[in-house]
């Protein structure tokens, strides 16, 4: 699912440079301005750097990746990674216990059984949980260690990471405004506005536009272009980590956040309580469990959650209706209408 943005405008004296290269499994777009021509190339390409090293270090699919010599130890096994691979799994573990559950990274065995991740080869020779990354070992010297026998899918928030790499390079090299799209994790910086559309869940080739995003992060989900059938069922990259079933059917989840990793994970923790409401019974009271932030039992807050990390969401279903959820975000987004 991918939210899509127009480049900002920039000021008539002002340098602007676009550029879009193929990376962590779509196409990153980085416009950046506010410097002169030569300084603006050199930023931009130290960007692009900077998620390729995530790319490479965090990649499922790469034997060598520090992700990949992980998920091949034992549970007892510590393995030493690179600081931003331990940035990224701390991240992991933090949303892992802070949404009780409702994020997790190891959710990988699932996405392998339904043919969405490969399987690794040589195969791991044990038998795997599809929970846990709450658990994860850190200790000096960068090491990491499972805490049981799993596999770690860390897309969910990896992707927004590299996002927020690339704007740090960006920031550092004094480039002043500028925007780095991957795919639908975008992160505006600077006194740029990107305008933003999510496509429609139940139409695709209707939009819905959200309004302008400054100074902060977008991520969207959705089980749309993801899913397929296996044994009957539509399953796809959107899975509840507690049910170990696909949730976000029939919606666009999207989030703001002050980073991209978080925004990207909070997209599958929405999804996972908005799969919790539904049991509640009608469509009105799906989306009152899920404003009400409480399901019964749980001690669970969604809303509180999102007001904790002063994010906002949106929940579009395939009929149209939009639900607001979380923080007022009026610094980082200003919505006219879902239309």
């Amino acid at each position: 699912m991918k939210s899509l943005s127009q480049s900002p405008r920039p000021r008539p004296s002002c340098a602007e440079l676009r550029r879009a290269r193929p990376l962590l499994g779509t196409l990153v777009e980085i416009t950046a301005g506010g410097v002169p021509a030569a300084r603006l190339a050199r930023a931009v390409a130290r960007a692009f750097a900077a998620i390729e090293v995530v790319q490479a270090r965090l990649s499922f699919h790469d034997p060598a990746s520090d992700l990949a010599r992980l998920n091949q130890a034992g549970p007892s096994e510590w393995v030493t990674v690179h600081p931003l691979s331990a940035t990224v799994l701390r991240h992991a573990r933090t949303l892992a216990r802070t949404s009780t559950g409702r994020f997790d990274a190891a959710v990988a065995p699932r996405l392998q059984s339904w043919g969405l991740l490969p399987r690794p080869r040589p195969a791991v020779p044990r038998s795997v949980v599809a929970r846990g990354s709450a658990g994860l070992e850190f200790a000096a010297g960068g090491r990491v260690r499972l805490p049981g026998p799993m596999i770690l899918d860390l897309g969910g928030v990896a992707k927004g990471y590299a996002v927020d790499r690339a704007v740090a390079v960006l920031r550092r090299a004094g480039v002043t405004r500028g925007l780095v799209n991957a795919g639908g994790d975008l992160r505006v910086f600077g006194d740029w506005t990107a305008p933003v559309q999510v496509r429609h869940p139940g139409q695709p080739g209707a939009f819905f536009a959200l309004g302008g995003l400054r100074d902060g992060a977008l991520a969207t989900s959705a089980l749309t272009y993801s899913a397929r059938k296996w044994r009957g069922r539509t399953v796809g990259a959107l899975v509840d980590p507690r049910t170990g079933q696909a949730c976000g059917h029939g919606v666009s989840i999207s989030v703001w956040a002050r980073s991209a990793w978080l925004a990207d994970g909070l997209t599958k923790v929405v999804a996972s309580a908005w799969a919790e409401g539904r049991g509640a019974g009608s469509a009105a009271d799906t989306c009152g469990v899920v404003v009400a932030g409480e399901p019964a039992g749980t001690g669970f807050s969604l809303t509180g959650l999102l007001s904790r990390y002063q994010a906002r969401a949106v929940v579009v279903a395939a009929d149209g209706r939009a639900e607001w959820l979380g923080a007022e975000t009026e610094s980082l987004f200003n919505h006219d209408h879902v239309a």
